[in-house]
């Protein structure tokens, strides 16, 4: 991490001011496995509370919540916990691949992010937004910026002056090979900024 802070905020003003006025960013962590992957596809394009609430609903219906748990539960059982027909449907694909032996998350900490990337982008209901997350949080990878992320993309528009993605990619290039931390530096000034709690 200091490393990383060192190098960003050397090569970066805007950094620098995110931690003189807010201090320093959280790096988040999440332990590697199925359930880190649920958590993130209930997390699709709502609050990460809802999400939660919604899982340990799950959890509590299931008391285990694993592939094979999830295979065998019914739609309406996981309806009742509050989610979406999709998102059901893509629970059901992760837990497929999992257990018709199509994925072996166990393996993905030896993987390259490519390698981690083109194996999880074959599974219905995970984009890029969710591998770049899980990639972070949970195999520690130094250089994914998610510019699928809506909280990355309003903060370099205000901060940066910058408008398209194009524009983007080529701004966050000056951030490698720590792309990471600076995603984590973005987020704390989009939430310290709004007074919103951290939760990760």
């Amino acid at each position: 991490m200091n490393v990383a802070l060192s190098y960003l905020l050397e090569k970066e003003e805007v950094f620098q001011r995110i931690v003189d006025k807010y201090g320093l960013p959280v790096v988040p962590y999440r332990p590697e496995g199925f359930q880190t992957l649920c958590k993130l596809i209930l997390e699709q394009q709502v609050s990460i509370e809802s999400a939660k609430a919604c899982f340990q609903k799950i959890e509590n219906l299931l008391k285990t919540v694993s592939p094979e748990t999830i295979f065998k539960s019914s739609n309406e059982e996981l309806r009742s916990c509050g989610l979406s027909r999709q998102k059901i449907n893509y629970l059901y694909h992760l837990s497929e691949s999992i257990l018709e032996n199509r994925i072996h998350l166990e393996t993905f900490s030896q993987k390259t992010d490519k390698e981690v990337r083109d194996e999880l982008i074959k599974i219905k209901g995970i984009g890029h937004w969710t591998i770049d997350v899980y990639l972070m949080f949970s195999l520690q990878s130094k250089d994914v910026i998610p510019l699928g992320d809506i909280a990355v993309i309003n903060t370099i528009k205000e901060l940066f002056d910058c408008h398209e993605k194009e524009e983007m990619e080529r701004l966050t290039q000056k951030w490698m090979p720590y792309r990471s931390m600076a995603t984590f530096l973005l987020w704390h000034h989009y939430l310290s900024k709004r007074n919103r709690k951290v939760i990760f």
